[in-house]
C-alpha cells in the first residue's frame, strides 16, 4: 500500500489542514518603540530580544523629544507572525515603553539608511567606481590617490546593491547606520 501524498494545508476544508493560522514563514518587520530616555532602557529592550533568542537585523536609537526626555528605537527583526506578535506584546508591557508600532503592518512607511563605503582602486576600477556612484547618487566624502569614501543614503536594498557592485572594484570597508523609519501620511503624533 502506498503512502498518501497529502501536502500540508493544501485545502482549508480538508481534514488534513495542518496549517498554522499565524503562519510558519519568517517575515521581516520594522518596529518603532518610544521609550523614556534614561539609563538602562536600551539594555532592557535589547535584553528582551537576546534573552528569548530573537534576532535583530537593524537597530537605531536617538532622542526625539528633548523636553519629554523620550527616545525612539527602530528595530528591524525577523520571525514568524506569532513571534512578531509576542515581541510586540512583551515590549508593550515594559515600564519605560510608551508606544510600540509595527510599521510593516500599519500601512505605508519610509525606510532609509546611511552608509559609508570605502573603495580602493586605481585606473579603470577607480573610474568605474565613480561612474557607479553617480548612478546611485552616492557622494564622495573623502578621497586620496588610492581610495574613495562614498556616502550613500537610501533603502537597505539600494545600499546592498551598491555594496555588491563595489566588491569587484576594490571594496575595503562598509559602515552602516541601520534603518530609520517613519509612517507615511497624516496620523496621530507618536512622539509628542
Amino acid at each position: 500500500m502506498s503512502p498518501l501524498n497529502i501536502k500540508k494545508g493544501t485545502n482549508r476544508q480538508s481534514a488534513y489542514n495542518l496549517r498554522n493560522p499565524l503562519g510558519d514563514e519568517q517575515e521581516t518587520h520594522t518596529l518603532t518603540i518610544l521609550v523614556d530616555n534614561e539609563a538602562g532602557v536600551l539594555a532592557r529592550v535589547i535584553g528582551l530580544f537576546s534573552g528569548r533568542g530573537y534576532n535583530i537585523d537593524s537597530l537605531t536609537v536617538a532622542e526625539v523629544d528633548h523636553t519629554g526626555h523620550r527616545s525612539r528605537i527602530t528595530v528591524v527583526t525577523t520571525g514568524t507572525p506569532a513571534v512578531i506578535e509576542q515581541i510586540k506584546a512583551q515590549l508593550g508591557r515594559m515600564v519605560p515603553v510608551h508606544t510600540v508600532n509595527d510599521l510593516t503592518v500599519e500601512g505605508p512607511s519610509v525606510e532609509r539608511e546611511l552608509a559609508l563605503v570605502k573603495v580602493a582602486g586605481k585606473g579603470d576600477k577607480r573610474v568605474e567606481a565613480m561612474r557607479t556612484s553617480e548612478v546611485f547618487r552616492a557622494s564622495v566624502v573623502d578621497s586620496t590617490l588610492e581610495s574613495f569614501v562614498f556616502e550613500i543614503t537610501g533603502s537597505p536594498e539600494k545600499i546592498d546593491a551598491f555594496v555588491s557592485l563595489m566588491v569587484p572594484l576594490g571594496l575595503e570597508e562598509v559602515a552602516r547606520t541601520g534603518v530609520a523609519a517613519i509612517a507615511r501620511g497624516a496620523g496621530e503624533a507618536a512622539v509628542l
